[in-house]
């Protein structure tokens, strides 16, 4: 089995890198995550010894996404990246994104396995928008098969469900990443409440709250299995209900 691609944060401040660590850690528990902030006296500014060790703790093999805060912070880890050798060089990726919401995206997709260039790109996704969703509170539950008219949005012709939301807290980030690294494992384009549904930013952004109605829905009649085992995690509370 492929090791995970690592993650890197880099931040002007230890608390800072440290902190996006454990929040990352929420939802990505396998993965290598690895703070590198503050000075090599732990004061505010970057180290590039700090960060070359993180990088260096990060790779397990399949390459290092690195986050950083600042334009030094970038700075230092371009130094960092050109002390390395061609081949460590080649599996580190330096993302432009913003540090928290870029840093917890690739923090799901690498702990779903995804390769560099995929969760690269969920880092930068951070900059997106997210698209609509619905608030609703009714609690009622349906589904429908392959082909069925999407009768409530009108726009759905393969394969919805229905769920209510249960979590007090609503879909905050852990049931969130749940939910995408879920989907991630299915091949087939599924959406919740018209958003991507492989894409956290864009579920976290629909700031759904306890009682809110979520539709599961793909245009593909392939997706059933996708869309009822969504809708299923969602149903059981994401494990926390």
């Amino acid at each position: 089995m492929a090791e995970r691609v690592g993650l890197v944060f880099v931040s002007h401040s230890s608390l800072i890198a440290r902190g996006l660590v454990e929040l990352a850690r929420q939802m990505a528990p396998d993965t290598a995550l690895v703070a590198a902030g503050g000075t090599d006296e732990d004061r505010i500014g970057t180290s590039f010894d700090r960060v070359s060790q993180a990088i260096a703790e990060a790779d397990a093999g399949s390459g290092v996404v690195v986050l950083c805060d600042l334009g030094s912070a970038i700075l230092t880890a371009e130094t960092a990246l050109d002390f390395l050798d061609d081949d460590a060089r080649s599996r580190v990726r330096i993302v432009d994104a913003p540090l928290v919401e870029g840093g917890v995206a690739a923090a799901v997709a690498a702990e779903a396995g995804d390769d560099l260039e995929a969760v690269a790109a969920a880092a930068r996704t951070a900059g997106g928008g997210a698209g609509g969703g619905t608030h609703s509170a009714d609690g009622i539950s349906e589904s429908a098969p392959a082909g069925a008219d999407a009768a409530a949005g009108g726009s759905v012709t393969g394969v919805r469900r229905t769920v209510t939301l249960i979590n007090d807290d609503g879909l905050h980030a852990r049931p969130a990443a749940e939910l995408v690294k879920l989907a991630a494992t299915f091949p087939q384009k599924v959406t919740v409440n018209g958003v991507d549904a492989k894409s956290l930013l864009a579920i976290m952004a629909l700031g759904l709250t306890k009682g809110a109605e979520i539709e599961v829905a793909s245009e593909d009649p392939a997706a059933g299995n996708a869309v009822e085992a969504i809708a299923g995690l969602a149903a059981s509370g994401f494990g926390e209900a």
